[in-house]
């Protein structure tokens, strides 16, 4: 359950670090202003859509930081893409590959691969 008046801090952390001022962080991700409005004082809880309007326009916010203030803000680094990490997939074990060789559809192409760790934390993988 989100604590609305620890998401509002968090919010108004974003808010600092960008230096937007309400209204201008309302219209970079597409929202109305009453809405960082209601969302500031505590009267609204965040929906899904706002969520990952944040998450999708600013990369240095995580989503578990967003949602429960557990994590960093900013990103201690940015999400590594695939090019980079092709030694993920050449050094899986056989299980591993089988795995990927299974599920991929020739037809289809990965655009990302999240890993979740038990801890909470996780890792993107963008292509």
């Amino acid at each position: 359950m989100i604590n609305t008046l620890d998401f509002a801090k968090r919010l108004k952390i974003i808010m600092e670090y960008y230096s937007l001022s309400a209204a201008a962080f309302a219209e970079k991700i597409g929202v109305q202003r009453s809405s960082i409005s209601h969302l500031l004082s505590g009267r609204n809880k965040p929906s899904l859509d706002f969520i990952m309007k944040v998450i999708r326009e600013f990369d240095e916010v995580e989503l578990y930081w967003l949602l429960n203030g557990k994590g960093d803000f900013p990103k201690s680094q940015t999400a590594p893409t695939l090019s980079n990490h092709k030694d993920l997939i050449i050094k899986s074990t056989k299980v591993e590959k089988d795995i990927i060789t299974s599920t991929v559809n020739p037809d289809k192409t990965i655009e990302r691969i999240v890993i979740f760790y038990k801890d909470g934390t996780f890792k993107e993988y963008i292509k």
